[in-house]
């Protein structure tokens, strides 16, 4: 059975992929501030509505943020919310949607960086091997051959969009235990209402109405879906092991540029396709075990009865799973194939 990391992570490429080609389509008919609002603006009610249809059906209360938490949210909105989407609409109209999906890779190559160096993760010889190899297609994506050996400005602002994200990917996994479609539709709905103030300031007049819905279409799936599923995979996955599937998500949208937007590739493209394909592949081929302690903690998020949570329960509880609830974690040394989630985040 597949990991539900690994399958929300999957699920969650595959709809961010798919987009990146169908937001290309639409800078040229929407202005880039307004179109970055609407992505958001569409992901943060679509996500808002869900999460009230949920209370109306199960009644269960939606718990918010800790305190505690709050500074990390923000600091996430700011910089995935407000930012990054900015960044990558306005860096869009100067590059085709196969070559802006392939540039997305160096988000994961800055996740992956900023959980190394600044939040100590884990990383070993062949993953470092395959972000090497992603830098470098990377930049060979970014140089502008037509242009006479310069760099093209679309290249600079996706990259500033995926820095973004990046800190944004490293902040959440700080929250990640928190109902992941809350984290989502805040980010839409905060983010996409300073972008949309920004737009109405500075561009004035808003799109059509076909093209707003049509936007908001777009980032409900392609950003608050997607991102939902992403908080998810964080959670059991950690931020550099999810990032690495996430990582997939670049050459679906280039499947999809090709088949819709009729895009053809150029030399450096072809160039570029496999350095990322081995660089993914070896991030994606490493396995990690060894033996291990947990240390006696204390939390509460979703979790289902394995092998790490082996707690009881007192008569009020109805059998079902996943649940939520404050548990304990007794110290426990074992060994088998883990990522750094929840209850894996060890000295090495």
């Amino acid at each position: 059975m597949i990991h539900p990391g690994i399958l929300a992570v999957l699920v969650s490429a595959v709809l961010f992929g798919a987009s990146t080609p169908l937001v290309r389509a639409l800078v040229g008919t929407i202005d880039p501030l307004w179109l970055a609002g609407l992505l958001y603006a569409g992901s943060g009610v679509g996500l808002s509505l869900w999460l009230a249809l949920r209370y109306t059906r199960s009644h269960d209360a939606i718990t918010l943020f800790a305190r505690t938490d709050a500074p990390w949210l923000v600091a996430a909105i700011v910089c995935g919310g407000v930012i990054a989407p900015v960044s990558f609409t306005f860096g869009l109209r100067s590059t085709t949607g196969a070559t802006a999906s392939l540039l997305l890779d160096l988000e994961t190559v800055l996740t992956v960086a900023l959980a190394w160096f600044i939040f100590g993760e884990h990383r070993n010889a062949r993953v470092v091997a395959g972000m090497a190899l992603i830098v470098v297609a990377s930049v060979v994506l970014a140089w502008d051959s037509a242009e006479g050996a310069r760099w093209s400005w679309g290249a600079p602002l996706i990259a500033l969009a995926c820095l973004g994200w990046a800190i944004d990917n490293n902040l959440t996994r700080k929250i990640a235990a928190n109902d992941a479609i809350l984290i989502a539709a805040a980010k839409g709905v905060v983010g996409g209402a300073v972008s949309l103030g920004l737009a109405a300031l500075v561009v004035g007049s808003p799109p059509p109405m076909p093209r707003a819905v049509a936007a908001g279409l777009v980032g409900l799936f392609g950003y608050g879906v997607s991102l939902s599923l992403f908080i998810v995979a964080l959670r059991h996955l950690g931020t550099a092991r999810a990032s690495a599937y996430y990582s997939v998500a670049p050459f679906i949208g280039v499947a999809v540029a090709f088949a819709l937007l009729e895009e053809r590739p150029d030399v450096q493209f072809w160039i570029a396709l496999p350095l990322m394909a081995i660089g993914v592949g070896l991030h994606l081929t490493e396995r990690h075990v060894h033996a291990h302690t947990h240390e006696r903690l204390v939390h509460s998020h979703p979790h289902r009865h394995d092998e790490h949570h082996q707690h009881a329960h007192g008569p009020a509880w109805d059998g079902r799973e996943p649940h939520t609830h404050e548990h304990a974690h007794e110290s426990l040394t074992h060994a088998h194939p883990h990522y750094p989630d929840l209850h894996h985040r060890h000295e090495h």
